[in-house]
């Protein structure tokens, strides 16, 4: 019998990179989903992987070999013999597959649930999420796990990852109302293990340029924390800038997301920063309403980057 799972996208409000070195980040699930369909394959095929995911141009060309990775960890993991039973992977959804979108993350909490449906696994969501963080370890290197615990569970949540190799700190944050944001797309797709590798890189080289730029993180974290649980979009989105000061700081930008970002707040934005791997991928921006909402989109779209609009934090 075939299975079905879905996995959420995400974005990220607070903390991307930071969150690799055990601060706390706070991200969110939003409405989009990847929908994996996992059935009997053709005797001799192994697995037949169909992915109909809408895409920005040449994402799943320049992805091909950690999509690839990905699904040889999920399956190697469960101990599926594949030449013994054949499987055909079918990857549908409204999630468009862009950086910054925790698309992996999503294809692989989907693919995971698919197989457990379709062989009758049993497995909960904390065995899920496990599985989704080993197929993104196989897909980009050092992934900090908050991708898949979004994709897993959904909701907005608190994240702190344990260095020390235990379970990762996952919390629930409650908000007083959904935040309506503008997803835009700067076109541009990166490699997140590269990007991870170098941002490394310049920490060892730079150790007290980046220990300020740490603390100075710590305080935003905490200020913002107060200011979505008071529902407080004003000084969520002054926060939002302020992050991504310091994401500009660690060379996590580029030219596209720059001009997004003042489009973005010359309409109106309250807040609005890079969101995931950086230099390039997804900018998050944070209109008042629906109406500003509207509004910031329509002037990024005339710059020529593509947008999507959504809520976050009502999902539970």
């Amino acid at each position: 019998m075939p299975g079905k799972g879905i996995g959420y996208g995400k974005t990220i409000l607070f903390g991307e990179h930071f969150v690799v070195y055990g601060l706390p980040a706070v991200a969110a699930a939003i409405a989009d989903k990847t929908i994996a369909t996992v059935e009997a394959g053709k005797s001799g095929k192994g697995i037949e992987f169909i992915d109909n995911r809408p895409e920005v141009l040449g994402y799943k060309e320049t992805k091909k070999d950690e999509i690839k990775a990905e699904l040889k960890a999920i399956i190697e993991h469960l101990k599926i013999d594949t030449a013994k039973t054949p499987l055909k992977i079918t990857l549908t959804g409204d999630l468009e597959c862009a950086s910054g979108m925790g698309a992996s993350a999503a294809l692989a909490s989907s693919v995971a649930r698919a197989l457990n449906e379709h062989f009758k696994l049993g497995f909960d969501d904390e065995r899920i999420n496990e599985i989704a963080f080993i197929a993104e370890t196989a897909g980009s290197g050092t992934p900090s796990g908050i991708d898949n615990t979004c994709a897993t569970y959904g909701g907005m949540i608190i994240f702190e990852k344990n260095l020390a190799g235990g379970k990762n700190k996952i919390e629930l944050l409650k908000v007083k109302k959904p935040l309506h944001i503008v997803l835009a797309s700067t076109g541009i797709t990166q490699e997140t293990k590269n990007v991870v590798a170098e941002v490394k890189r310049r920490k060892e080289k730079e150790p007290q340029k980046y220990g300020r730029i740490f603390s100075d993180y710590r305080k935003i974290l905490n200020d913002a924390l107060v200011a979505l649980e008071n529902g407080d979009a004003e000084k969520t989105g002054e926060l939002m800038y302020l992050n991504q000061d310091l994401l500009r700081e660690m060379s996590l930008s580029c030219p596209e997301i720059e001009r997004i970002i003042l489009v973005a707040r010359e309409n109106g934005a309250l807040g609005a920063k890079l969101t995931g791997t950086g230099r390039g991928g997804t900018v998050i921006c944070l209109a008042q309403d629906a109406k500003a909402q509207r509004k910031i989109a329509k002037a990024i779209e005339a710059a020529g980057f593509g947008t999507h609009m959504t809520k976050i934090g009502a999902m539970a």
